[in-house]
């Protein structure tokens, strides 16, 4: 009787420890992998990675730390499946060190291996970039000269118009108004001119 108990017992804990072990390597994740950092500017940047395909991954987490200095950012995301984020207010010209860990419903996993990069000066980034680049940045700026140069030169051109018709209209009263102008000038010599006086006139006759 107490064997068929320990028979029984023996075989419920080593069901339950199958199970427990089961549980925890359909839970278990893989660290990510290729952690590589994009789009590098002085002041932000782009982690990007990958995770094993299989992994029950719901999010991840990102630590982000100056190096030789202990302070951490941490970020976290969950409900997700992107597998990049954005690093911001980071220093010019300044060294640090980037981990991530994917996010399972119960657990996370190992940090992925460090990955350690400068941010560059702003100096340097213009150095770098050729005569001949052109951003999209620097054509939206190039639109909004030439936008506002043909502004203005539409508004001179309006305003000269306007003059040009000012200027045509008060031509056309001034030369309305010579034939009186002369008329009146006509009249008024009229009026001042003295009357003509005969210079001759009957011889008397003496007596």
């Amino acid at each position: 009787m107490w064997g068929i108990k320990g028979s029984c017992a023996a075989l419920l804990l080593l069901f339950l420890a199958y199970i427990s072990v089961s549980s925890v390597t359909a839970d278990s994740l893989s660290a990510p992998l290729n952690v590589t950092i994009k789009a590098l500017e002085g002041n932000s940047a782009i982690v990007t990675w990958d995770i094993l395909e299989g992994d029950p991954v719901i999010g991840f987490a990102i630590t982000q730390q100056k190096k030789d200095v202990r302070m951490l950012r941490f970020i976290q995301e969950v409900n997700t499946t992107t597998r990049s984020c954005a690093l911001w207010d980071l220093e010019e010209d300044t060294e640090y060190i980037v981990h991530v860990q994917s996010i399972s419903m119960s657990s996370t996993s190992p940090l992925s291996e460090p990955v350690l990069f400068r941010t560059p000066k702003e100096s340097e980034k213009l150095a770098s970039k050729s005569p001949d680049e052109v951003t999209m940045e620097e054509v939206g700026q190039a639109a909004q000269l030439r936008a506002g140069e043909l502004i203005i030169i539409v508004v001179v051109l309006v305003m000269w118009a306007g003059v040009i018709a000012l200027f045509c209209r008060q031509y056309d009263i001034i030369k309305d108004n010579e034939p009186n102008n002369n008329k009146d000038k006509a009249k008024n010599s009229s009026e001042c001119s003295t009357p003509e006086h005969p210079t001759g006139g009957l011889l008397r006759s003496k007596v």
